[in-house]
């Protein structure tokens, strides 16, 4: 009998010894779970957070200077070694953006060169860091810099008009005449004032296993936000000549962007190697429709602005494009194709501007909007309405500007290897062109081997187009009933060449079900405008209309699709568009 009271007694305090140790294990478990959660969160945490858990007055005195004097230790070094880094960079920023200086200068002057050029005795003082990931072998970093300096910079400026300006040293001031040839005013002109700020980009690459462990370094200003300088004529006034303060000025902002500004870059060789692949490369081109634009904000007193766009994707004087000028329309459309050159699709994008011409005074900005270009696909057409706004870089604009309608294209470098036009001074083709001119011949030329396919020749986008109307939907009323007598005028406007639907009497959801023929000589710059029209005894009333290219359809072939009615409260307008092509090329 004892041993079976023995024999229970062990059964139960061995199950309690391990339902005791399992309980245990798994509290120990919980707790190691805890606790690497724990510090994986604090391993996460940011300065802002830390911030937000222990306010500064606890924070050791270390802390404290790493959150709030974070590049104080930079700065001061930076300081020590300024007299150095004035020599070196002084003579590296002359070298590199004299040259840029004589590529832009007036046509007015004879020679545009530094006298002198020192940064001064107040170093720059940085005021951000940061790491970029971009997936290459090398290390990119951005310094934001901030420099209200003290240089001395002074421009040496000829000029062929016969302008006496006064000037300081051994020169004279004098007077010449026009009818002089070969003779110039030579004038000094000291850049004062001068207040930047930016952020630089650093990129050491390649990665190497020797000392100091990466081969080159490229620098370049990657952002400039604010180049602020003044130019004073020694013992003078610039303003002699007239515009000739303005010239300079332009000529020297234009020698910063097209000199360091990124994409631009500066490479450093640091150990002896071919670093060709980091210098500055087109990949490729960009092809932009602009189309039309919409309920701009009209700038004139009397009648309406007379709008016209400036597109760039580098904001230099010889890259910008700038569309015709359409006078007294709130509605422009213009229809019109420019092309790019693409260096770095990751950071560049395209900046569309939109003007009211003043005539002989300064134009009047109504807008401006963006496309990033790492946003498009290569090869395919991008369609984007976008919203106007006043500064790109604020970004927060409640008024109503309008919007600009564009049809934006991205071209590789690969993709357009062996199109080669032969005509090219008298017919321009695009990289749309060269994308259908690749389908018609069996995507030969993608490779660069099909180009004698057509013996040189260049593809006119020729056919058929059908459109069929098939309904419009939740059209405002146009008569004193609420209702309406709905029609569709369909024009191309190239030819000119009209029809219209039936008329559907007494009807805001009209259903015609129509389709027309029109036939097309050039596809890729026609335009398909389709307006809608209330019809009355005596007369008719305009209900909004629908503007569309032909790219869409060009490259789908057939599409069905709802369009909003521009200039009506309300109403769509369901079409189907089909394109039977019949390719010619120029001779």
């Amino acid at each position: 009998m004892s041993f079976v009271a023995g024999l229970v007694i062990g059964l139960v305090v061995g199950l309690a010894l391990i339902v005791a140790f399992v309980r245990s294990e798994n509290a120990r478990s919980k707790h190691r779970s805890d606790l690497a959660a724990t510090v994986t969160s604090f391993a996460r945490m940011t300065v802002e957070d830390s911030r937000k858990l222990l306010s500064p007055e606890y924070y050791p005195s270390w802390v404290v200077f790493s959150q709030r004097q974070k590049l104080t230790w930079l700065n001061v070094q930076l300081e020590k070694i300024w007299p150095y880094v004035n020599e070196a960079a002084s003579e590296l920023i002359k070298a590199n953006v004299e040259p840029v200086l004589e590529q832009y200068r007036p046509v007015i002057l004879a020679s545009l060169t530094f006298s002198k050029f020192t940064l001064g005795t107040v170093a720059p003082q940085f005021t951000g860091v940061s790491i970029i990931e971009d997936g290459s072998e090398g290390i990119t970093m951005e310094l934001e810099m901030q420099w209200d300096g003290n240089p001395n910079i002074v421009l040496d400026i000829k000029t062929y008009l016969g302008v006496g300006l006064p000037v300081q040293g051994d020169l004279k001031t004098k007077s010449l005449g026009f009818a002089e040839s070969e003779v110039h005013v030579v004038t000094n002109t000291v850049v004062k004032n001068i207040g930047f700020t930016g952020v630089f980009r650093l990129i050491f690459r390649p990665l190497v296993d020797e000392i100091p462990c990466f081969g080159a370094v490229c620098f370049s200003l990657r952002h400039k936000k604010k180049l602020d300088f003044t130019l004073k004529v020694v013992g003078g006034d610039i303003s002699t000549i007239p515009g000739l303060s303005d010239a300079i000025e332009s000529t020297i902002r234009d020698a910063v962007e097209d000199s360091i500004t990124w994409p631009v870059r500066k490479v450093i060789p640091i150990i002896p190697g071919d670093y060709s692949d980091l210098e500055l490369k087109p990949v490729g081109k960009l092809e932009v429709k602009l189309v039309q634009a919409k309920e701009l904000t009209n700038k004139d007193i009397i009648g309406k602005s007379d709008p016209y766009a400036v597109l760039y994707v580098r904001p230099l004087r010889d890259k910008m494009k700038k569309s015709r000028t359409i006078n007294n329309q709130l509605s422009p459309v213009w229809n019109e194709h420019f092309e790019f050159v693409i260096e770095d699709l990751a950071t560049q994008h395209l900046t569309v501007k939109i003007y009211d011409d003043e005539g002989l005074q300064a134009a009047e900005l109504i807008g401006a909007a963006q496309v990033q270009l790492s946003e498009l696909q290569p090869g395919k057409v991008k369609d984007v309405w976008l919203k106007l706004v006043k500064d790109l870089e604020i970004q927060r604009d409640t008024k109503n500007r309008g919007e600009v309608h564009l049809e934006v294209l991205y071209c590789p470098n690969g993709m357009q290897s062996g199109l080669i036009n032969p005509f090219a001074q008298k017919y321009s083709m695009t990289s749309l062109e060269k994308v259908f001119k690749n389908g018609a011949d069996g995507g030969s030329n993608m490779n660069g081997n099909g180009g004698e396919g057509n013996n040189g020749r260049d593809v006119i986008i020729r056919g058929v187009l059908s459109v069929t109307i098939i309904s419009a939907e939740d059209l405002a009323p146009a008569d004193l009933m609420g209702k309406a007598d709905p029609y569709v005028v369909l024009t191309m406007k190239k030819t000119e060449s009209k029809n219209k639907t039936r008329v559907v009497n007494e009807c805001l959801n009209p259903v015609w079900n129509q389709t027309f023929d029109f036939v097309v000589e050039d596809g890729l710059h026609d335009m398909l405008t389709l307006e809608l029209w209330d019809h009355d005894t005596f007369g008719k009333d305009y209900m909004g209309r629908c503007i569309l290219t032909l790219t869409r359809v060009l490259m789908e072939g057939e599409y069905k699709d709802c369009f909003p009615l521009d200039g009506a409260k309300s109403g769509k307008l369901n079409v189907n568009l089909k394109w039977t092509p019949q390719p010619i090329y120029r001779m």
